[in-house]
């Protein structure tokens, strides 16, 4: 069977919702009225891109422009591009169905280097050469952007134009001067010659290695805002939140930690820009946590008064509080009391080393008495788990320091009691570009495999649960990370050979990569080996902000175990990243006096409850109940009505669906019941103002009020009435065969088929769960009615293979519609 378009797929592919679109704030314009067309891409899953912020940024930016049309793209799991390849269906758009090679610049989101060969997959799936002196005038100019760029020579080959840097203020300059070339009718090699004038945009071609690239930085972070209105996933995401940048930049001088490094210096947002920020992001959203990101959230100058502020605010909609990156000295009691109010999210601590000593060597500067007092917080505030954060091959380890992750691992247990649960993560230290330890090597996978096998041997308890990062993949990265441009010729001849999705563990073919690296002669050791601090560097043609004698500086002082305190307290150290306008910017403290603190909602508060029936048709067919469930509860939340919540550590708004609604199922006669809080208005009401915050296909048909004695919905419904509509196949209705084994069906008093539960064979008896079914031969339709016992219902896709005999791809595509319930006598 052949198909045409990527709509037509989404039966046979898993997670389906990925490639829908039509999320709410989701941005879909008249392409023809716009001035230039930009296609934002991720190179990873949907899950993963929606996670990331600065996507969603540029998104909100770009189409904050009247003549831009931003549309997103991201890479397909391995099942839909296999079927994409087959059918000859080019990579789209999720707005607008629009191929890759249909839009005048793409620009690629580089947060990770093992994501490199996804990049090439999606360039070559939307018909774009995958090299840039192949593309003809027609092409799309293709450009990159991200952390992974300070270092561009892997893939400098594949590319137009980098942006080296923050790319809220570049990324509008790129496009007025796209604009402005596309006005004057300008040719390809024209409009990147007004891209190479740009400060901060390197043009390989044009710049060579001799041009110094100095990295954008903006200045100050309060005029920008974006984005208010996030695009709200369908699918559950990595991150399933609201993010909100509170500060940029980090000062603390991690030796290892490049982000701290290259994108100093530290700019906050005030807490007045950070509350109408949560605002409009909540009420757009209908998320129920914001997480406040930072390279360090605790360093953030007020954050006691910010965490606090917030949750007064947002207490009574249950709205939780998340902070992902925490320094150990700085989560207080103040801190821990605040984010479990609602409910207590994850806590991760990085002491990164087992010993002082070599947190002192690279410059971490907590102290283990400082953790276990902080462990001890957490474990008396209520946590149950904690989960910590080390590092294998620093520099200068020894296997005292092994020894040490061991010690503190269980000395952390030991705080918690045999009621608590520690995860110890385990990472091999990667020598990245533009830190202190850029000089050093990077340990071998042998080197790798014995402290790992260490560590699985020491640390053995029911209570202590040890992570590590594959050391295959930590190889590749620092190969990849620390390379020049002959290692594009390997990330090129990995993909040509089927790599894809090399950061996922179960995706990773290292033995492709070991044979690539084989066949090209590379010699690792030139990558991965130390260096000397005269050697000139890949990277070395990209200013970072910070000076190469400053981290010769750090280095040094590495050697003999000595710390540099962070410079907002310390004083300046010339690291070079201040310069003009560009400096640390502290918040100011707030003149307004914080929102008095919340309670909780008194238990005798009016409650209303509401049965609704709504509608979940078109490619909204394609989520799951997880998916649709969710979407709804948002919805709600959107439209400013107020759940009531269920008691304890963890509350949920009370909302209850009678059955799971199967992926792949329309309907149109769905039903939830739920409870609001001190709700006012008509059911007319509230249907009105859902359906305005409800993704595309779903919809609230009616809304009505019910009481605590109304009957359930699961005792109410008995089963459900079906439609399905059979797709154009080589199937002639001439050939009875299908209705025969319908007849047949019907004729029997028992009909026995099997089903997988919990991975063995079992069978069941379906022919006393339908009532009725028929084949209309004409219009290709079947309509039955079933109904489901104490043992379960009967799935429509079974109807169909089991009963009609048709085979597995052709009834997954099949429209499958709800069209009525059956109501208990």
């Amino acid at each position: 069977m052949n198909y045409s378009s990527i709509e037509e797929l989404l039966p046979l592919v898993q997670k389906p919702g990925r490639y829908i679109g039509g999320e709410i704030n989701s941005i879909k314009k008249d392409r023809e009225k716009c001035s230039l067309t930009f296609a934002l891409a991720f190179p990873d899953t949907y899950e993963i891109g929606m996670s990331h912020l600065g996507l969603q940024i540029f998104y909100s930016i770009l189409n904050n422009e009247p003549e831009i049309a931003a549309e997103r793209f991201y890479a397909p799991w391995p099942d839909m591009e296999s079927l994409m390849r087959e059918n000859g269906i080019p990579l789209a758009s999720l707005e607008s169905s629009t191929p890759l090679s249909g839009f005048d610049i793409v620009g690629f989101s580089l947060q990770y280097e093992l994501s490199y060969t996804n990049v090439l997959n999606m360039l070559d799936l939307g018909s774009v050469p995958i090299y840039s002196r192949d593309r003809k005038e027609d092409a799309p100019i293709i450009i990159a952007g991200g952390p992974s760029v300070f270092n561009p020579g892997p893939v400098m080959p594949f590319f137009d134009a980098f942006v080296i840097g923050e790319g809220e203020e570049v990324i509008l300059e790129i496009s007025r001067a796209m604009i402005s070339g596309k006005e004057k009718k300008t040719e390809r090699a024209g409009l990147l010659n007004l891209l190479a004038e740009i400060d901060g945009v390197w043009v390989p071609p044009l710049h060579g290695m001799e041009k110094k690239i100095t990295k954008r930085v903006v200045a100050d972070l309060e005029k920008w805002r974006s984005p208010s209105k996030p695009i709200v996933p369908l699918v559950k995401t990595v991150h399933d939140r609201t993010t909100m940048e509170i500060a940029r930049g980090c000062t603390r001088g991690c030796r290892f930690c490049q982000p701290g490094m290259v994108w100093r210096p530290v700019r906050e947002r005030s807490i007045g820009a950070l509350e109408k920020m949560a605002e409009k992001m909540l009420s757009s959203t209908g998320h129920n946590e914001i997480s406040l990101l930072s390279l360090s959230s605790g360093d953030y100058s007020h954050i006691e008064q910010l965490l606090t502020s917030l949750m007064n605010q947002y207490y009574e909609k249950r709205v939780a509080l998340a902070l992902p990156s925490m320094r150990v000295e700085t989560l207080t009691e103040k801190l821990i009391e605040q984010i479990k109010r609602v409910r207590k999210t994850s806590f991760t601590l990085a002491p990164e080393a087992g010993t002082q000593r070599l947190r002192d060597v690279i410059n971490k500067g907590n102290t283990e008495e400082a953790l276990l007092a902080t462990v001890r917080k957490v474990f008396d505030a209520g946590w149950k788990s904690i989960k910590l954060y080390f590092m294998i091959g620093l520099p200068s380890e020894t296997q005292e320091d092994l020894e040490g992750i061991v010690d503190l691992a269980y000395k952390v247990l030991r705080e918690g009691g045999n009621r608590r649960q520690v995860t110890v993560s385990i990472s091999t230290f990667i020598p990245k570009p533009f830190t202190p330890f850029q000089w050093q090597r990077q340990i071998t996978i042998d080197e790798t495999k014995e402290k790992q096998d260490f560590l699985k041997k020491n640390i053995r308890h029911k209570n202590l649960k040890l992570k590590w990062h594959d050391r295959e993949m930590s190889f590749l990265e620092g190969l990849i990370t620390r390379g020049d441009e002959k290692i594009s010729n390997l990330v090129a001849k990995a993909f040509h050979s089927g790599c894809r999705f090399d950061g996922w563990s179960d995706r990773f073919q290292f033995d492709i990569w070991k044979g690539a690296i084989d066949d090209l002669g590379i010699k690792t050791d030139d990558y991965l080996g130390e260096r000397n601090m005269e050697d000139s560097l890949p990277w070395d043609n990209i200013d970072c902000g910070i000076t190469k004698e400053f981290l010769a500086e750090e280095y040094e002082k590495s050697l003999n175990a000595e710390l540099t305190e962070d410079c907002r307290s310390a004083g300046c150290y010339q690291c070079g990243a201040c310069s003009g306008n560009i400096r640390i910017i502290e918040a100011g403290k707030p003149h307004t006096t914080p929102s008095r603190e919340s309670v909780p909602f008194p238990r005798e508060a009016e409650i209303t409850r509401l049965r609704i029936r709504f509608a979940k048709q078109g490619k909204a067919g394609m989520l799951s109940h997880l998916e649709l469930s969710s979407s709804i509860v948002r919805a709600i939340n959107i439209s400013g009505f107020v759940f009531t919540f269920s008691e304890g550590f963890h509350p949920h708004p009370k909302i209850s669906f009678p059955y799971a609604l199967p992926v792949g199922v329309e309907s149109l006669c769905e039903y939830v019941d739920i409870q609001l809080r001190e709700y006012s208005g008509s059911p007319k009401d509230f249907t009105t103002g859902v359906n305005s915050c409800l993704p595309s296909g779903i919809e609230i048909l009616s809304a009505e009020m019910i009481f605590p004695h109304t009957i359930s919905l699961s005792n109410l419904i008995e089963g459900f009435d079906y439609e399905i509509h059979l797709p154009p196949a080589p199937i002639s209705f001439n050939d009875s065969a299908p209705d025969e084994k319908i007849k047949t069906f019907l004729k029997s008093d028992t009909f026995m088929i099997p089903r997988y539960k919990k991975g063995a064979i079992v069978t069941k008896d379906i022919r006393p769960l339908v009532d009725s079914i028929a084949l209309d031969t004409k219009k290709a339709v079947i309509s039955m009615s079933v109904r489901f016992d104490p043992g379960g219902g009967i799935k429509p896709l079974e109807i169909l293979t089991q009963v009609a005999g048709f085979d597995d791809e052709y009834a997954k595509r099949a429209r499958i519609i709800k069209t009525g319930i059956k109501r208990r006598e």
